[in-house]
């Protein structure tokens, strides 16, 4: 009976809960976001809107034929039904890290008086705390993947997109996924740790489906959106505290001005602290992606799951040999 259910097990696991960042309710809130971008456009132009434009607007044919999207689908399937099986075991908890800090935080200084802040401002605090934490191990992780040629070779899958879905969030070799869930384990780990022994008592965060509450809510308003064909751009002051769908599609582009930008999830405040922030224009860019400039890339079995590793096989190899590093499509520092 286990086998039977085990599809549609994860298949509700990952559009009926919000700790999936995958749930229908924010599929639909994306789905309203953007329709609701694509009628203010054409209002401003002055141009009609029929049911049939909205509709070719938000799925058109070239990007749903495309055989980028197809790959996209099989990493869909392989993240959802495959991975978990074979790597689930390797994926360390930030819950049983954190308690690990907070023993050796009592050993080494003592226990802490518990705090007398209201319960509301010490989950608040906490909620926000893990959420910035979250945000720096997310561009920790992608700045990693972006300067270590290892590194690189496996999260290279993931720019070889080249037409960009809400899927392509799934486009993640395997490793790349490991090495992202383990920092993201570190720094939530640490973070909770230190700031549950300051407190003096367990404080636990606002969350839905044990999932951060703020995460939650950028996920609804438009984290999707960000790896679509939709031109939704912040700028100025905005654009400097916030990823918009615009500055992820520039992190994604394959000109060599929009390079290791970009690295953040949802905010874009570790970008601009640490100078990879491209703030993108108010008006569309003319942007193209892919890992190659100007040829067409391989979305096949081989090149998106086997490829990479060899690839980062070899740097590794040459990097404990003190070789010098081979010659792969692109700069490791690239895309």
């Amino acid at each position: 009976m286990d086998g039977i259910l085990y599809f549609p097990h994860k298949l509700a696991r990952l559009f009926l809960t919000q700790s999936s960042g995958f749930s229908l309710t924010s599929l639909f809130a994306a789905l309203l976001v953007a329709a609701a971008s694509i009628t203010w456009r054409r209002m401003q132009r002055n141009r009609p809107l029929r049911a049939s434009t909205l509709l070719r607007g938000l799925f058109p044919a070239w990007l749903v034929r495309h055989a980028s999207m197809h790959a996209d689908i099989s990493y869909f399937a392989f993240n959802v039904f495959v991975y978990g099986i074979v790597f689930g075991w390797a994926v360390m908890s930030y819950k049983f890290l954190s308690g690990i800090v907070v023993d050796g935080l009592t050993a080494a200084f003592g226990t802490m008086p518990p705090t007398s802040w209201p319960d509301l401002l010490a989950r608040a605090t906490i909620t926000l705390t893990l959420f910035l934490a979250y945000e720096l191990g997310y561009w920790l992780d992608h700045y990693l993947k972006h300067r270590v040629p290892a590194l690189w070779e496996l999260h290279k899958v993931h720019h070889s997109a080249n037409v960009l879905t809400p899927l392509t969030v799934f486009r993640i070799h395997p490793l790349d996924g490991l090495i992202f869930s383990n920092i993201l384990a570190l720094t939530l780990g640490l973070t909770n740790g230190v700031v549950n022994y300051l407190f003096g008592k367990p404080v636990t965060l606002f969350s839905i489906d044990d999932a951060n509450i703020i995460l939650v809510l950028f996920v609804h308003i438009y984290v999707h959106l960000q790896h679509t064909h939709l031109w939704i751009a912040f700028t100025g002051l905005a654009g400097r505290i916030f990823l918009s769908p615009a500055h992820h599609q520039i992190h994604h582009s394959n000109n060599p001005l929009h390079f290791d930008k970009n690295l953040g999830s949802c905010l874009a405040i570790w970008d601009w602290l640490f100078g990879t922030l491209h703030v993108p224009a108010k008006e569309p860019e003319p942007l193209s992606f892919g890992v190659k400039v100007g040829e067409a890339d391989m979305h096949s079995f081989s090149e998106l799951a086997v490829a990479p590793v060899q690839r980062a096989a070899v740097h590794v190899v040459q990097s404990i040999r003190g070789e010098a590093a081979p010659a792969t499509e692109a700069p490791p520092v690239s895309l």
